[in-house]
């Protein structure tokens, strides 16, 4: 079986591959010749994760899934939410994203928040969906290398170490991503 994941992030396509393994071809959009942006214009990771299917299924008719991912942070009102890839503005980088989201955290004793994945999976027109989350806490300052997003200031629950600080098995054995991709690879398995 072959699926494009509908996404220009080379981490994100390098966790998926890693995860889904041999058992199914994921193509890139480079692989198929794509390199525009993908609107994403919604208020929900569910609904932004559909858009960017349904953006590559109806212009090329392959079978393709997309994600959308979100850090949602109690003491913030779950922000920075669905605006997580441009919470500090339109052209800001991971470390301007956690830069804005440590200087609102000072000073705040509840630190508790949550990474949430919504995979959208299209296959001959129709849509199923996934999900997966990962609790955790907002840290005080960036701790580690590896990773992107906001790994650096996220440490998952019954850990002491940040996503940025674990090797990419370690972090793909507890993830977000990884609890929504192995639900998308069960799905297709059992298809």
């Amino acid at each position: 079986m072959e699926l494009v994941f509908a996404t220009n992030n080379l981490h994100k396509l390098s966790e998926v591959q890693n995860l889904i393994g041999e058992s199914i071809s994921v193509k890139s959009l480079k692989d198929i010749e794509f390199s525009d942006e993908i609107p994403e214009d919604h208020e929900t990771l569910e609904e932004n994760a559909s858009q960017k299917a349904f953006y590559i299924y109806d212009r090329f008719k392959l079978d393709c899934f997309a994600d959308d991912t979100g850090l949602e942070i109690e003491s913030l009102d779950g922000r920075p939410g669905v605006y997580s890839a441009r919470y500090a503005g339109p052209d800001c980088s991971f470390d301007d994203n956690m830069d804005k989201v440590l200087e609102e955290m000072l000073g705040k004793a509840n630190r508790s928040a949550r990474f949430r994945t919504v995979i959208s999976l299209v296959v001959d027109g129709e849509e199923q969906r996934m999900d997966g989350v990962v609790c955790g806490i907002i840290l005080t300052e960036k701790r580690g290398r590896d990773g992107f997003g906001y790994d650096a200031i996220f440490q998952p629950e019954g850990y002491e170490l940040s996503f940025a600080e674990m090797s990419l098995d370690e972090k793909n054995a507890i993830s977000h991503r990884a609890i929504a991709t192995k639900k998308l690879v069960a799905h297709l398995l059992a298809g």
